[in-house]
């Protein structure tokens, strides 16, 4: 493939196979290692019927689609894997205009399009406001300042119902600047400063943090891996991300709980970027609570700004955490049922020269 044809099959957000003249994985693209929740490591060389499961005769379509050298179009068919509930998809199935034996195979969920509809939306709705909000942050909070204070002076004279409304005003008026001093700070992010950080240091000092203070109620447990090398990371950003995960997990549960702070290594992971280049990403971090998990409707949301499952929440802490996770070069995922949330960041090795 040219950097370009290497740059769109790695970009297209719908799942994308080419298998061979065996009916064998030859190969697949990113959002097909998604939809199938296995690696290409895994899958490439598979026979194709032992790894999807389509209600209808696929088989005899490829073959149709190999002796005319045309493709097919079959819409609203349900595909599975074995391991996830099926999908209505469209299919496009067709051959490799260099090599006819091979097939390439497109399958569109119903939903994706909707969804990445109304991802972009979100996006660029949010951006908007992220921007807006930086533009008045320092204006608004001004006159708040004010009124805060005046509201603190009444109340000096006043008694019952009436010091019930100015604490009220002095309440409100302090969230209000709480949620735009988060604004500023992701909008103002300064670039990492990367160094050799040992992940269990930061992590450690994470967790005992959350233990004298928001998380006081929670038990915690470490699943250290003692062999586990160095990242190359900013250290402080790192530790606001680690707060900022074991803050949520401890307000997920106020009446008590478990929270895991879970290391290991896995080779196999690699991170794919949109020109096509990769980079792996071994060192895995996985902060799980056993809290009541997110709320359907938004878990596959959680890391865009703005959204947010808790009363009053912001939903800027999250989008945060991804946004200083992608700027370290790492991945950051989330997996949640009841009684089960996993929070896993996957971050790269320190380069041999930053070793310490």
């Amino acid at each position: 493939m040219t950097d370009r044809t290497s740059a769109l099959w790695v970009s297209l957000p719908i799942p994308a196979m080419i298998i061979d003249a065996d009916d064998k994985i030859a190969d697949l693209n990113p959002a097909a290692e998604y939809f199938m929740n296995s690696s290409a490591k895994a899958l490439i060389g598979a026979p194709i019927w032992d790894r999807l499961m389509i209600a209808a005769p696929l088989e005899d379509a490829v073959s149709r689609v190999r002796s005319n050298l045309s493709p097919l179009f079959i819409s609203d068919v349900d595909v599975g894997t074995g391991e996830r509930a099926p999908v209505q998809c469209n299919l496009q199935i067709g051959p490799l205009q260099d090599t006819p034996e091979d097939i390439l195979i497109l399958m569109e969920p119903r939903e994706i399009a909707g969804r990445l509809g109304r991802s972009m939306q979100t996006q660029t709705a949010a951006k908007s406001a992220i921007g807006m909000a930086e533009m008045l942050a320092h204006e608004i909070k001004n006159p708040l300042a004010g009124i805060t204070g005046a509201a603190q002076l009444l109340s000096m004279n006043l008694t019952g119902e009436d010091i019930e409304l100015t604490d009220l005003i002095v309440e409100e008026s302090r969230r209000i600047v709480k949620l735009l001093d988060q604004v500023e700070q992701f909008g103002n992010l300064r670039p990492p400063s990367l160094k050799s950080t040992n992940l269990h240091d930061v992590l450690e000092r994470a967790r005992k943090s959350a233990m004298l203070g928001f998380g006081a109620h929670m038990q915690f447990k470490e699943l250290y891996d003692p062999s586990l090398p160095s990242t190359y990371a900013d250290a402080d950003q790192l530790l606001q991300v680690f707060l900022n995960l074991l803050k949520n997990a401890s307000e997920a549960s106020p009446d008590g709980g478990s929270i895991t702070i879970r290391t290991f290594y896995e080779l196999s992971l690699r991170l794919r970027r949109r020109d096509g280049s990769g980079s792996v990403v071994p060192l895995q971090i996985e902060i799980i609570d056993d809290g009541p998990g997110l709320p359907q409707e938004i878990e596959g949301d959680v890391f865009e700004p703005f959204v947010s499952g808790r009363e009053n929440g912001t939903g800027l802490g999250l989008a945060l955490v991804s946004k200083i996770i992608s700027e370290h070069g790492g991945w950051i995922a989330v997996d949640s049922a009841p009684g089960r949330t996993v929070f896993r960041i996957s971050l790269p090795v320190a380069p041999p020269s930053e070793e310490s």
